[in-house]
């Protein structure tokens, strides 16, 4: 007899699971998870970003939430097929709780669930307002005193945060608060975003003025609104900067810029933040349920001392400072640092005439931007995906499906194909002295990304000019102090400079909570960003989901949102959902509620 369709398997499988959860036969579930499973959920069962590994973490899970959260009607996802390969049975699913609807992913091996991603998709009774139940925005028919659409705004605008408050406040304006700010737009949580400067989009318009995005169009679409299809591969700075200035005024965000944030702080009781910040020229307090802090990844510098910084005479900045090459042509550069801005900002000074020299004090990860794109992303996110019939949201929870400890088993095979493929080039690096990293296990770029959001290079053209020499290269080497004129390293080298810049990277985000709040909550609540893997910059012990973003935290009300165009994109749904739950009283019980072992 021929075994099943997989259409049939799935079927049969999410039965059982349908009547053994909802039977509350416990360990029948769970018998039909093999045991080196992995169940991530975003949000639906855990009111929370969590992975449980193995069976005994499921068991555990279901025992503390089965109760409350109520699952029923599993079943393969409306117009979808499962699909079967290499002895792997996938399809999507849908299903929903007591209080909400879910859309997931499911692998099968052996007959048993092997990986299975359960996501919150809306909130029943609270659903976005969208194809039959979009606005009507035209009021037919005669009222007196009607307003208009732009009163309307005029109104919420002058009215939030003065005699009305908002329900959650986001500390930055970025892409990550701007996505947050749709997504609660959409869901009615009224909503200010608090940013320092004076229009969106700034934060990429006054960074050095080559930059451009170093992933592709189609893994950074904002939420609802995708770049059009003629939109450039990568996106200059100023034209993402316009595109955030659009997208929020196309939203309705209610984004204060030139608004300093200048203090916040919890009350117990009341159980409601005070935001003090500055706004045309006036403090303005704020009282809102929910603080999210959207201050980037990349935004707390990572300035460090050097004897002689002091006495320098030259200009001396952090890289997300640097103005740019153009003041420095004919100028001696001295760049420390081996990461994205600093090959990006050698490139630069080079390209106007600067003699400039990059300092690289430990190994670096390199992988050029073609072979990133075609072996790496081409499957989920390219052109190619999207004329199969991919899209982003598909691609971004086939990703999301793969768990963070078997993650890196996936990431090994693509570079070591691009190893391959590019080996004579990285020879030619490693002949100039760069010194090439792979990531603690060869698993490449993203991993690194994840564990630590720092230590790589995706080559759009200045790998080569430190292989040619053109970028003069000091490796393995660390600064030993500055002179008035000079920088002198460590193997007593002396490099003439009228410029350095510290491409030195960033501190976690929870130092964004020690300055605006205080140093016990950003110790209350820990270190953000990594998974400890027990790799370089990433400590154990092995948490299974990053740290402290877009989850609850050890601090009640106090949220972290960001990392690239596509983790915005993506996450901003379930933190939106876990803000929007506790707007309307929805209890959340919160699963696996993350404990602290490390404070930066």
């Amino acid at each position: 007899m021929l075994d099943k369709a997989p259409n049939g398997k799935v079927s049969d499988l999410l039965k059982t699971l349908d009547k053994a959860l909802s039977a509350g036969e416990l360990e029948h579930a769970v018998d039909l998870f093999q045991t080196d499973c992995y169940w991530r959920d975003l949000v639906t069962f855990t009111w929370n970003i969590k992975t449980m590994e193995g069976k005994e973490q499921v068991r555990d899970m279901l025992k503390a939430r089965l109760a409350d959260t109520k699952p029923s009607n599993w079943k393969i996802a409306d117009g979808e097929d499962a699909s079967e390969a290499d002895g792997i049975t996938e399809s999507w699913i849908q299903f929903e709780t007591g209080v909400a609807r879910g859309f997931g992913h499911l692998r099968l091996k052996d007959g048993r669930i092997w990986t299975l991603l359960t996501t919150m998709s809306e909130l029943k009774g609270h659903e976005e307002p969208v194809g039959f139940d979009r606005p009507m925005g035209a009021k037919h028919g005669a009222e007196r005193n009607r307003k208009t659409w732009k009163e309307e705004r005029e109104a919420e605008a002058a009215e939030l945060g003065y005699s009305r408050q908002p329900y959650c406040v986001i500390v930055g304006g970025g892409q990550g608060g701007i996505a947050l700010g749709a997504r609660l737009r959409q869901l009615n949580v009224p909503t200010i975003i608090v940013e320092k400067n004076e229009r969106p989009g700034d934060s990429w318009r006054k960074r050095y003025k080559s930059l451009c995005l170093h992933d592709p169009v189609w893994y950074d679409h904002l939420p609802y609104l995708p770049f059009p299809r003629n939109w450039p591969v990568f996106s200059p700075k100023d034209k993402i900067g316009d595109w955030l200035e659009m997208y929020t005024k196309v939203m309705e965000l209610n984004y204060w810029g030139s608004t300093e944030c200048k203090k916040a702080s919890y009350d117990e009781k009341s159980r409601e933040w005070t935001v003090i910040v500055q706004r045309d020229g006036e403090e303005v307090v704020l009282k809102p349920k929910q603080l999210v802090l959207a201050t980037g990844m990349s935004a707390k510098p990572n300035i460090p001392k050097f004897e002689g910084m002091d006495i320098f005479k030259g200009d001396q900045h952090h890289s997300s400072q640097h103005p740019g090459p153009d003041k420095y042509k004919n100028k001696k550069a001295v760049v420390i640092g081996s990461n994205n801005s600093a090959h990006d900002i050698c490139a630069a000074l080079w390209e106007v005439g600067a003699d400039v020299t990059m300092v690289q004090r430990s190994t670096t990860h390199v992988v050029k931007s073609g072979s990133l794109m075609e072996l790496g992303l081409a499957s989920l996110y390219s052109e190619q995906a999207v004329q199969s019939g991919m899209t982003t949201a598909k691609a971004d929870l086939i990703f999301a499906s793969l768990p963070y400890k078997i993650l890196h088993e996936f990431q090994i095979p693509v570079y070591n194909a691009i190893r391959e493929r590019d080996a004579d080039y990285y020879k030619r690096l490693e002949k100039a002295g760069f010194l090439l990293d792979y990531g603690d296990d060869d698993s490449g770029l993203f991993m690194k990304y994840l564990r630590r959001g720092s230590g790589y290079y995706i080559d759009v053209g200045a790998s080569e000019l430190v292989a040619n020499g053109s970028i003069k290269l000091k490796s393995g080497v660390d600064v030993k102090k500055l002179t008035e004129h000079s920088v002198i390293l460590s193997d007593g080298a002396e490099l003439p400079a009228d410029l350095v810049v510290y491409a030195t990277g960033y501190g976690s985000m929870n130092g964004w909570a020690a300055d605006l709040i205080s140093r016990e909550v950003a110790d209350k609540v820990g270190k953000v960003w990594g998974l400890g893997s027990n790799t370089t910059k990433d400590p154990g012990p092995w948490e299974g989901e990053q740290r402290n973003m877009w989850k609850p935290t050890q601090q009640e009300g106090l949220w972290f949102h960001g990392g690239n165009l596509h983790q915005s994109r993506h996450y901003s749904q379930f933190l939106s959902l876990q803000l929007k739950a506790r707007m309307e009283h929805i209890p959340t019980p919160v699963y696996g509620l993350q404990k602290v072992h490390h404070l930066a």
